[in-house]
């Protein structure tokens, strides 16, 4: 039977996994106004449209 000794670095851990956590949250509330403001103006962005609000 091999003695395989594992080792983890718990602060690490938790730092990696909370920036991850961060980065995805992030990305998910950017990605949601970006939706919101496209429907508020009737156009997406950057789009040029004779219906765009702002």
């Amino acid at each position: 039977m091999s003695d395989n000794i594992i080792q983890l670095n718990e602060e690490l851990i938790k730092t990696e996994l909370k920036d991850l956590v961060r980065t995805s949250v992030e990305e998910t509330l950017n990605a949601l106004l970006d939706k919101e403001a496209d429907e508020l103006v009737n156009a997406e962005k950057y789009e040029r449209s004779g219906d765009r609000q702002g």
